[in-house]
């Protein structure tokens, strides 16, 4: 349904550009991005330290339409790779593995673009919309070295054994694991663990940069983030029936970065009117 709905306003939009007040642009861009996975339990639970996790968004299309000198309306399709490392960290405080989410999407934001209204060959705008991103990969996997590590509070060894088979309590809060455990996959899109699509909220600030009479560079920082749990429910209910959703929150999507573009403009840009 949401599909359907996102599809609809679209058609809309874009019958409604197609009209003689209206200017039409079409571009190319590219971004790059730091990415997290917001999970409260990995963010209180001892054992892990978030990273910083930096992604390209590498390709992406927009169409555009400017309704006035000051609003308009933009689609775009943006290929998105996503997720974040979480370093596994043991009593000695020293990295000793790591849990990794592999993400990427397919993002379709449809943006209200608020510019500025002057002639200038550089002229800022404010960008806000709703965002379906569909879901093309998905990988969660976990690797963890030799050690000793701390149990969460509230967690049974049962729990950390369905991931660490070979852990064994300490009786003093700790659990080691002799031997080194090689990457594997915990979570999967192959496996349907992960929701096909997410509805989310995109925003952005941004220049555009008039080049010649009918091309345009835009810069923008933009951010989104997502109102949904990335993971589907049969997963999200396995966790909350089990001890597992004490080291588990709700996860979400934020992504912060700069994205630039170049447009091709079907009409004479402002700076050039004179």
């Amino acid at each position: 349904m949401k599909m359907r709905n996102f599809t609809l306003t679209s058609v809309v939009f874009i019958l409604i550009g197609i009209s003689s007040h209206a200017q039409i642009h079409l571009g190319a861009t590219t971004a790059y991005n730091a990415t997290f996975v917001l999970d409260k339990g990995l963010s209180e639970d001892p054992r892990y330290s978030s990273t910083y996790t930096y992604n390209f968004a590498p390709v992406g299309f927009n169409f555009g339409v400017d309704f006035g000198r000051k609003f308009g309306l933009s689609l775009e399709s943006i290929l998105s790779n996503q997720g974040q490392i979480y370093e596994l960290v043991n009593v000695g405080k020293q990295i000793a593995g790591e849990r990794k989410i592999d993400l990427q999407y397919l993002q379709l934001p449809l943006m209200m673009k608020f510019m500025g209204g002057g002639n200038g060959k550089a002229r800022g705008n404010f960008n806000f919309g709703p965002q379906l991103s569909i879901l093309t990969k998905a990988v969660e996997s976990i690797q963890a070295n030799a050690g000793e590590f701390k149990i969460p509070e509230g967690v049974d060894i049962e729990e950390i054994q369905k991931e660490f088979p070979t852990a064994q309590p300490t009786g003093n809060g700790t659990y080691t694991i002799p031997n080194d455990v090689p990457s594997k996959n915990i979570l999967s899109k192959q496996a349907n663990d992960f929701k096909n699509a997410e509805f989310q909220l995109s925003a952005a600030f941004g220049l555009d940069i008039d080049l010649s009479k009918h091309l345009f560079l835009s810069t923008q920082v933009r951010a989104n983030y997502s109102l949904t749990d990335m993971r589907n429910g049969d997963v999200l209910d396995a966790l909350k029936n089990g001890n597992a959703g004490d080291i588990f929150g709700s996860r979400a999507n934020l992504l912060v970065g700069v994205q630039i573009g170049l447009h091709y403009h079907f009409g004479t840009l402002r700076s050039f009117k004179q």
